[in-house]
């Protein structure tokens, strides 16, 4: 009875007192307005299980990451972003991940993820589909959800409606590069936005939610915003557990 009594008591303490999951936001150049909403949405009660701060390229310099359980790139600039961060800044993040951290990026810090510019991380085997005519515009689109996109999300109905802000178009390359991990697409863009110029038929089948194992981490990367749609803001809260989780797949 005594050893009964001295487990449950473990399990309930267990329960109760399970570490936070150490959540940094990067805040530096070309963190755009959205950044708001992503901290509004960790912020939120319901996510009490996270504790979240900001992050700066000079911390990551100085060695902070080791410190958190998931990076957070927003929306704004990914060019400005990854320049801020320099090729120190981006190696540090790789190591990070690669030794077991979590990335999350959202809009251009997807762009960011990618492995098609000079000041990508280089974190998942993409290219960005017609880079020419980025600023496509934004408004409402339509997602499709793969099986494990609707198991991942649990989400009842395989379409969506999600914020569109000018995010990445990733397609899988020609050629594999053995260095960078291959995503796997949990959702793809079922209807366009083509303003500004940009050919229409393009935006149509490439990918809007991915995600990938990296070295011994973790990396997630929605190119729409559902930190800006009503209704999906829980997808954020369920990613960054899914890339603290070192249980899950």
């Amino acid at each position: 009875m005594r050893i009964l009594l001295t487990l449950l008591l473990l399990f309930i303490s267990t329960a109760c007192f399970a570490a936070p999951i150490k959540v940094a936001v990067f805040d530096g150049d070309g963190v755009g307005k959205s950044c708001a909403n992503l901290i509004s949405t960790l912020t939120e009660p319901e996510n009490a299980d996270i504790k979240l701060t900001r992050i700066t390229t000079q911390e990551i310099l100085d060695g902070q990451l080791s410190e958190i359980d998931v990076l957070i790139h927003s929306g704004g600039s990914g060019s400005k972003q990854g320049n801020d961060l320099g090729e120190d800044g981006r190696k540090m993040i790789r190591q990070y991940i690669e030794q077991g951290g979590g990335f999350l990026g959202i809009c251009a810090g997807a762009y960011l993820a990618t492995n098609d510019y000079t000041w990508s991380l280089n974190l998942i085997d993409a290219k960005v589909l017609d880079r020419k005519h980025w600023a496509r515009g934004t408004g409402t689109v339509q997602l499709e959800l793969s099986p494990s996109g609707k198991k991942f999300f649990q989400f009842k109905k395989s379409t969506l409606d999600i914020y569109y802000g000018q995010g990445p178009l990733l397609v899988r390359r020609e050629w594999d590069d053995p260095k960078i991990p291959n995503y796997e697409s949990l959702a793809i863009y079922s209807s366009e936005i083509a303003k500004n110029g940009a050919p229409s038929g393009i935006m149509k089948g490439t990918s809007a939610a991915v995600r990938c194992k990296y070295g011994k981490g973790k990396v997630f990367c929605f190119s729409a915003h559902p930190e800006l749609t009503d209704g999906l803001h829980h997808f954020i809260p369920r990613v960054v557990n899914w890339l603290a989780d070192d249980e899950t797949k």
